[in-house]
Parts: C-alpha cells; structure tokens; sequence
C-alpha cells in the first residue's frame, strides 16, 4: 500500500571452509561486518537479517547449497515494489563449463556454498527475474571470478575500465589466499561422494548427489531475453581474476573488497550510488596493492542510483 515504508530484506553468507584444504580466515568476519553496517548506518532491521555461517557444524541453518537458494527465494518472496533486498556471499568461487561440450573457453561464474552444490550465474538470472518490478536486489560477492554472476546483467564497471596500476602503488605485504577453488578440484570433491567415477563434467557429480537441488545450469530451463530489472552485481573481481582472503594482520581476517566496501561507506557519511561504491573501492584496493578489479553490473537506471537506496538525512530543524 502507497505510503507504507518499504522492507529492507537481507541475506548474509560466510563460508570458511574450517577444517578442510581450501579453508579460509575472513569471510564470516566480513558478513558479521557487513550485518553490523546494515543495521547501524543502512536502517535494516535485526530481524530483517539472515545471516548463514559454516562456523558452527551443529547451526540449524548451514550456507549449504540449497540452503542459500532457499534463503534467497524465500525473500524473494516476501518482496514487493519498491522494498530494497540485499545478498552478501564471501567465500570460494569458480568457473564451471558453460555445458557438456568440448569448448571449454566457454565458461560461466558460480560460488561455492560449504557442500560443494554449486550456485551459479543462471541460479541468480533466474532469481532476479522474479523481483517484483520496483525492488531491487543488490547482491555484493567477495570471491573469485564474481564478475558476471547474474548471468546477461549489463556490464556499467568491468574489464573495460581497468587500468594498470599506477606509479606509487606498491603491492600488499600482507598474507593473503585467493577465494578460488579451481574446477578440477570441485570435481575432484565432489566425485568422491557421488559414484559418477567417469565422468569429468561438474553437472553430472551435481546431479547426482542433489537433484533437484543442484543449480538450474545444469538442468533443463529455459533462457529467457532479459529486461531491465533490478538486479545490482557489485563483484569483487573481474571474471578472469581472484580477490583476496587477507590473513589477519593486527586486525581481524577479511576479504580485500569487502573491507574496502567497509572503507568507503565508513568515510563518506553521505548517500553514495552503486558506481560511487565500485569505483571508490577500486580506488582504495589500487592504492593498496591488491589486484583486482570490482566491477559493476546493474540496468542504466540503477547505476547511479543510491546504494541499497541510502536516503539522505533530513536537515535539522533550527530552534526558535
């Protein structure tokens, strides 16, 4: 109903991978942050939040696979025209084969919830399609090759924008790992559980250990022509680059772009747009040393939007 305040809705997800090969130190760290900024600076609501860590084996709520979907969908589903939804992923990323044929310059974006069920660009195109018209869902992921995880979003900040780095900068001293998992390691996972021993392709592992859990990629669906919609990728990297899981040095465990993003909002008290956010940030990760490249991909409309709709503070009525 016209006047109603919108909803703000959110969905957070750490995966650290404690205990196995391709652990990583930040990326609860980095949701907990992110949680914290929603609320204090963001206007979110604690109960709006949903917050999905491996911290915990016993947690009722895992960033499984289907696990995040399912989070996601379900706030989807609470939607409405004009609400603001929100999705934070830190954790490990990779590039699966964009089908069963041999060409495997071809490949597509997916993250890597805590067992292993991929969650993949189509799995996002498809949940992005069903925000009502008017919301919006403004999805950061700090990992690996989360540039273009909304499969056919239009590219605002990308590989077309990267310059190198310039005179002055000099490179992180600080122990970091990339939140990249390679794709003859997912399968090497995966294939270990899921009795398909011959073959080399991720679906067919997927398919037979989750079903009708495993992503839409690798099932039967159509692609439809997308239109403008209100889906905002901001990545912690270009398609071809890792971003950073930065060991904690004096501080806290983080991921490079999420303390960036951190960085910006901290320092510019005022609403910032979705490109002020990207480009800051790119900013402050060149200055640092990292290398890699956040990008930006939303509809013409949405690019100098603000940030998950920051408003300004109303000014302050001077006393009689």
């Amino acid at each position: 109903m016209e006047g109603l305040p919108k909803q703000m809705l959110a969905t957070l997800v750490g995966c650290n991978y404690a205990g196995t090969p391709h652990e990583l130190r930040g990326c609860i760290n980095d949701v907990l942050a992110m949680r914290d900024t929603l609320v204090a600076r963001l206007g979110f609501a604690p109960g709006d939040i949903a917050v999905l860590t491996d911290d915990d084996r016993s947690a009722a709520v895992l960033p499984t696979g289907a696990n995040i979907k399912r989070a996601l969908a379900d706030m989807v589903a609470r939607a409405a025209p004009g609400d603001v939804l929100f999705f934070h992923y830190s954790g490990h990323g990779t590039l699966v084969p964009h089908s069963h044929g041999h060409d495997a310059r071809q490949l597509d974006e997916a993250i890597v919830p805590c067992d292993f069920n991929l969650t993949t660009d189509v799995d996002f195109r498809q949940l992005v399609d069903l925000v009502p018209q008017g919301a919006t869902f403004t999805m950061v992921s700090d990992s690996c090759h989360s540039g273009g995880l909304i499969d056919q979003e239009k590219e605002q900040i990308g590989p077309a924008a990267v310059t190198d780095l310039a005179d002055g900068a000099t490179a992180t001293t600080r122990a970091v790992r990339g939140r990249f998992l390679p794709y003859a390691t997912v399968v090497g996972h995966l294939s270990g559980s899921s009795g398909v021993d011959a073959s080399h392709h991720v679906a067919d592992h997927l398919l037979a250990l989750f079903g009708a859990d495993a992503s839409a990629k690798f099932r039967h669906h159509d692609t439809p022509t997308p239109s403008p919609d209100g889906g905002i990728l901001l990545s912690g990297c270009q398609t071809d680059e890792t971003s950073a899981d930065v060991a904690a040095d004096g501080g806290k465990a983080c991921g490079a772009f999420s303390s960036a993003v951190q960085a910006v909002l901290a320092a510019h008290p005022a609403p910032l747009s979705n490109r002020e956010v990207v480009s800051r940030a790119r900013e402050l990760l060149r200055e640092q040393g990292f290398e890699q490249h956040p990008c930006l991909y939303c509809s013409d409309a949405n690019v100098d939007a603000p940030f998950l709709c920051q408003q300004e503070e109303p000014a302050a009525i001077p006393a009689l």
